[in-house]
């Protein structure tokens, strides 16, 4: 396992909240935009793209460049009444070592996922499909529920929502966020014993 790995394994261990604490609340992604499916956990390298609202042409020309333990993280402008990705091109990452995927906008298929077990998150669901029109963009920073989030940072997900550790702060945050959490299990141990 190279260092980088075992740095988003350690991460991806720890409470999104934990994270979150960690980086003084910074990196929290909005609230609107939370796990599909109950039990979804991701962390991973972003791989990201923007593309127009409803139109997902921009993920199937990004589909390629999607590597084992990558995140595809989608600017979707938050739109939330037309499905940017269900459970096709949720299989076609899966099968390319996807870890899992961070939309701000809508997914279909929400069942389907769950039963992929493919982490997905996103700000909604519905049964309407995508356009295949365009504009996109890819492999550059984009906007991700109120958080920028530039290629190759660390992207954690879990039932509380989703938080973006900056690659070059990833090691200070880990050590902050193990000590976090070592702290609060400490404490709830001292509440349980009396």
């Amino acid at each position: 396992m190279t260092e980088n790995a075992n740095l988003i394994e350690r991460l991806g261990a720890l409470p999104t909240a934990n994270v979150g604490d960690a980086m003084e609340r910074l990196g929290v992604v909005d609230a609107e935009i939370g796990p599909v499916w109950r039990g979804a956990r991701l962390a991973g390298r972003a791989v990201t793209v923007e593309v127009a609202e409803g139109d997902n042409l921009g993920i199937h020309r990004t589909l390629p460049d999607i590597g084992p333990g990558d995140v595809l993280v989608v600017n979707g402008h938050g739109a939330r009444n037309r499905a940017l990705i269900g459970e096709l091109i949720a299989e076609r990452l899966r099968v390319r070592g996807c870890v899992g995927i961070v939309i701000d906008g809508a997914v279909r298929d929400a069942e389907e996922l769950g039963e992929l077990g493919f982490p997905t998150f996103a700000r909604s669901v519905t049964p309407a499909g995508p356009y295949k029109n365009g504009p996109w963009r890819n492999h550059r920073a984009v906007a991700l529920g109120g958080v920028v989030v530039a290629p190759g940072d660390i992207v954690l997900g879990d039932a509380d929502g989703v938080v973006v550790v900056p690659a070059a702060e990833a090691e200070e945050v880990l050590v902050r966020a193990e000590a976090k959490h070592a702290d609060e299990s400490r404490i709830r141990a001292s509440i349980v014993a009396g």
